[in-house]
């Protein structure tokens, strides 16, 4: 887990940003449309459109309901995302996680009991060559 990131739910599994900017979408929050942001993200509410953090944090909690392709710089999911989700650092897919879609990105941790149907795309990470 990324050390930016800690347990602050007594328990309850949910992991939200313990120091820096974050916003935090509450679970009776409806957004429709384009979704960006420069600080990491947490979202617990519903989302439809697309969502882009390109060099931020993506963290979707166990009532966020995201139909929408989204970008980040990580992402990691215990809801439920219907789309493709493109990342230039890592995706996490929680026990929890329900997605519906493909993933790009570096680097992959999928806990067992998540459910996914799509496909996954590992692509180098820059400035690494093939060895």
């Amino acid at each position: 887990m990324c050390p930016a990131w800690r347990n602050r739910s007594g328990g309850h599994g949910m992991d939200v940003p313990k120091t820096g900017d974050f916003a935090h979408i509450g679970k009776s929050v409806m957004i429709k449309g384009e979704l960006t942001g420069s600080e990491d993200m947490y979202v617990d509410g519903n989302v439809e459109g697309t969502v882009e953090l390109r060099n931020n944090s993506l963290t979707v909690g166990p009532n966020g309901r995201i139909k929408a392709n989204i970008t980040a710089k990580t992402v990691v999911i215990q809801g439920r995302v219907e789309g493709s989700v493109t990342t230039s650092d890592r995706v996490e897919l929680k026990k929890s996680a329900v997605v519906n879609g493909d993933i790009t990105t570096t680097r992959i941790a999928i806990e067992e009991g998540a459910a996914f149907q799509g496909k996954v795309e590992i692509q180098r990470e820059a400035g690494k060559s093939a060895s």
